[in-house]
């Protein structure tokens, strides 16, 4: 089958709706790669359900696009590995997805990299061209689409995102090879405004993910309506779904099976409070997200699957106090916590 062919059945599943996570990067305590640890998580993510991956994006760190450091294509290489050992054995094609960053020659030259390793979709992160006009980032944006499926990206400010008004995202939309879009800004104002751009274009096969990890099952289970169209999100590719992923997917199944009911069951409401301020520990909201991917370190450390909560930065640590937030949220919401999931597998997912 040709890139392009697999491009297409991927692009089903992306319509269709499905867990994405977006990958950490294990390090040993010299905060080099720790090659074992990043395929155990990878076969995590696979074994629980997810129907891909996001590698290269801010959880994975986005230092590792920094040509000193040199793990970009080690990372994306390890995953590559195992999403063809997880297709090998029968078990469906899934959606791989690329982080792409910095300026338009890098952007691009990562692209094609992605592609020749695989990787069907590009996230376009546009942190770097928060100096440009519209016209500039969408040809930016077409550029990478000639390498790869472009999946957008609206990354909130807080963690170095840039304002993406409604005219880009319109914009977007005109773009062919534009697939899909993750909307992670957390705010309700900048999500409405990438739903309606959609809407207005009339493009039904872009897919709408969340990336609104505080919003996360209220994005699944709403229908923006917008006249004579309605939207919906039809899945996630989240910070948050990198831990408890087993339950990640069985609160995508069970938002999908509610589909359109006029009347959301309770239950599911009461869980989307809870998993808002699960996430508020695990990404440090008190402190603005600082210690957003050592607390998702953290809680892959204590199931096992990482060694440490070690990040390419020294100075990236757990803030004062998370520590402890995040045994209140573990305790207070066990149901979210797939610990019994990982105790089961983690030997084989740690075995070469």
């Amino acid at each position: 089958m040709t890139s392009v062919g697999r491009r297409a059945e991927s692009a089903a599943t992306l319509r269709q709706g499905c867990v994405i996570p977006a990958h950490p990067l294990a390090l040993d305590s010299h905060r080099r790669l720790d090659e074992r640890r990043q395929r155990a998580l990878s076969r995590y993510y696979l074994a629980a359900g997810a129907g891909g991956l996001a590698v290269g994006v801010h959880t994975t760190q986005f230092k590792i696009h920094d040509p000193r450091c040199g793990l970009l294509e080690p990372v994306w290489r390890l995953a590559q590995e195992e999403f063809d050992r997880f297709e090998s054995s029968g078990s469906g094609k899934l959606v791989r997805v690329a982080g792409i960053c910095g300026e338009t020659a890098q952007a691009v030259s990562e692209a094609e990299l992605a592609a020749q390793l695989g990787y069907q979709f590009g996230l376009v992160n546009l942190t770097s061209l928060g100096r440009c006009d519209i016209e500039s980032m969408i040809d930016h944006c077409r550029l990478i689409g000639e390498q790869l499926g472009i999946f957008g990206f609206y990354l909130q400010p807080a963690v170095g995102g840039i304002e993406l008004p409604y005219g880009f995202w319109r914009r977007f939309c005109e773009l062919e090879n534009a697939y899909a879009i993750k909307v992670a800004a957390f705010d309700r104002y900048r999500t409405l405004d990438v739903v309606r751009a959609v809407a207005d274009s009339g493009r039904r096969d872009i897919a709408l993910y969340t990336g609104n990890d505080d919003s996360i099952l209220i994005d699944l289970l709403t229908a923006f309506d917008f006249g004579e169209n309605s939207l919906r999100f039809v899945g996630g590719l989240l910070g948050q779904w990198a831990v408890w992923t087993s339950q990640a997917v069985n609160l995508h199944r069970r938002c999908q099976e509610v589909g359109g009911d006029a009347l959301l069951p309770a239950e599911l409401l009461s869980l989307a409070a809870s998993l808002t301020d699960a996430n508020s520990a695990i990404f440090d909201a008190a402190n603005r997200f600082k210690g957003c991917v050592p607390g998702i370190h953290e809680i892959l450390r204590r199931q096992g699957l990482l060694a440490g909560n070690w990040c390419l930065d020294d100075d990236e640590r757990l803030s004062p106090g998370q520590a402890a937030e995040i045994d209140r949220v573990s305790r207070q919401y066990p149901d979210l916590s797939d610990d019994e999931f990982v105790r089961k597998h983690l030997a084989a997912w740690l075995s070469d």
